[in-house]
């Protein structure tokens, strides 16, 4: 592993190969015991987690590659990688050496499918307590299954209470750690009701006092008009936050491999995953949401203020969709409201199952036991493969296409994400890689999507140098008259103990490698040094490495001196 990574840095500087312009570039051996990963190239692999049962619910097993088929856009594909279930990594999480960080997945990915529990606190105080009190009823039922999860809290911005673990008790306690409390986001005050305005009279009132109810009527409609912009204002910070959050998780999960499970547990979404309009037949939706039956699913809309927030936000959604995908996450959004005892909110409900339908996972809606909601994810993972194939049409213009996979079998259930946008992974000119790099780093998380490891020493008093070394496989690489071109930004940034960022420091590799150093460079990695200031009050060290072509970052963090 990376044991001796001093010796290995001292040796790594001594072979380094001289840049004609930016840093050098050198790192060890990858660990033979794990998988290759996929080289990021212009070549784009699709990956659909499908999770087939019978009848009756229960899982099939034992299917070959063979037995299935996949279309995109009506066309078949050749399928290129088959995942059966069971196959994901079986192994323990080993951390690594001391004195060095890292968020390569042998050193955190949990053994076994992933599970995330998200609490959303943009919900009810007593839907959030609820939700809290199921949570840990399942954590105690599910016992020493081994199972590893993670549990997470959305406010205004995605927080992790604890790391994946497959330990009931520490799950437990994280879920206890949760204080149920009234949403930031509070919905507009309802108009004031005037008795003026609705009684008796006929709005022409006689006397000085004629126009009153005229009056208070307009006044009234102020007041309608200004809870209108504060509920399209609150509808706008949610949608933002939203994006933020699936946008994260994406990082934190993107690098680690196979399925990962999220349970969303919300009173809602601000939106669905399809700006424009995609009418579902009744009869999908009520295949998987047998209890709603009141309405056609033609009477689901989202009303005027939610139309234009997915117009408003119509490219954020379809990026956020694309990252979710590219990183094999499946959300289950579980609504926290149990049984509705005055009618089914069928708008929420179809925006949850579109949520679910775009994302491979199920939506647990109009149920009080909610944790069997939760157990929903934990069932498909013996159900789950995932089949991956390179798609004919190779112009990524950003337009949505339809996914249908067929199983053989006979007498089979199959579920699997509906589409995808195939979105150019190209960063759009104008795009602030900053911010997003600087979000990822809010994220007491690693973000997974590039992989690295580091290493800080104390240089001079109050200096430091910080070592990367990138696993050159999780970058992209284009082709460029023979050469291998990639553009990638290290950034090293000290924190204070409250969080404050003191002073970044940043070095940038952008150049052709020539075929023999670019094999070099996949074989050993990216070694970069990066030299900077300790500011006084320093106390954590945050890194990260973003991918310029693509936007991909991957982040770690650790106290001053590791």
């Amino acid at each position: 592993m990376f044991c001796n990574l001093s010796c290995r840095v001292a040796l790594a500087f001594f072979l380094i190969v001289t840049l004609a312009a930016g840093p050098s570039t050198l790192a060890q051996e990858p660990p033979a015991d794990l998988p290759p990963i996929t080289i990021r190239t212009n070549s784009r692999l699709v990956m659909v987690d499908v999770v087939v049962t019978d009848k009756k619910g229960d899982p099939v097993t034992g299917l070959k590659a063979e037995d299935f088929t996949a279309e995109e856009n009506g066309k078949k594909q050749k399928i290129s990688v088959f995942v059966p279930p069971g196959a994901a990594n079986k192994t323990a999480p080993t951390p690594p050496p001391p004195g060095v960080l890292s968020n390569h997945p042998e050193n955190v990915s949990p053994a076994g499918v992933p599970t995330v529990l998200l609490l959303d606190a943009n919900s009810q105080f007593k839907d959030q307590a609820y939700a809290r009190s199921q949570m840990l009823k399942y954590v105690l039922e599910q016992g020493q299954s081994g199972r590893p999860m993670a549990v997470i809290t959305l406010t205004d911005r995605l927080r992790v209470l604890q790391q994946f673990t497959s330990d009931p008790q520490i799950l437990i306690a994280a879920i206890k750690s949760l204080r149920p409390e009234q949403p930031i986001l509070q919905p507009g005050a309802p108009s004031p009701v005037s008795a003026a305005v609705g009684g008796g009279s006929s709005g022409r009132g006689e006397g000085p006092g004629g126009n009153v109810a005229t009056m208070i009527a307009n006044a009234r409609a102020e007041v309608d008009s200004f809870a209108n912009l504060q509920v399209g204002y609150l509808l706008e910070r949610r949608t933002v936050i939203t994006i933020e959050a699936m946008r994260n998780l994406a990082r934190m999960l993107g690098g680690l491999p196979g399925r990962k499970n999220v349970v969303w547990l919300t009173a809602d979404f601000p939106f669905d995953l399809h700006p424009e309009d995609r009418n579902m037949s009744d009869e999908e939706l009520l295949g998987d949401l047998p209890s709603i039956r009141q309405k056609s699913v033609s009477t689901i809309a989202a009303g005027s203020l939610a139309s234009q927030q997915r117009e408003m936000h119509g490219q954020e959604i379809r990026d956020a969709e694309w990252q979710l995908a590219s990183a094999g996450v499946a959300i289950y959004p579980v609504d926290i409201r149990g049984i509705m005892t005055t009618g089914i909110d069928v708008a929420n409900t179809g925006t949850m199952q579109e949520i679910a339908s775009e994302t491979g996972g199920k939506a647990y809606t109009n149920q009080n036991d909610i944790k069997l909601g939760i157990a929903l994810a934990a069932s498909d993972e013996k159900a789950s493969y995932s089949i991956g194939y390179y798609p004919d049409n190779k112009k990524w213009d950003g337009k949505y296409r339809t996914i249908k996979v067929k199983v053989a079998q006979g007498d089979t259930q199959v579920r699997h994400r509906k589409g995808y946008y195939a979105v150019d992974p190209t960063i759009a000119k104008g795009h602030n890689s900053e911010q997003d790099v600087s979000a990822a780093l809010d994220v007491n998380a690693p973000a997974t999507q590039i992989s690295f490891m580091a290493q800080s020493k104390p240089t001079d008093p109050g200096k430091m140098r910080v070592i990367f070394l990138v696993d050159a496989h999780t970058l992209t690489a284009e082709d460029s008259g023979g050469s291998k071109k990639m553009n990638v930004t290290m950034y090293a940034s000290v924190y204070d103990q409250n969080g404050k960022n003191l002073g970044t420091r940043t070095t940038k590799v952008d150049r052709a490698f020539d075929a023999a150093t670019y094999q070099q460079i996949l074989a050993k990695g990216m070694l970069v040094p990066i030299d900077m200031d300790i500011p006084a009050g320093g106390k954590e060290l945050r890194l990260a490495v973003l991918d310029n072509k693509t936007g991909l970052i991957g982040t770690v963090a650790g106290p001053i001196g590791q």
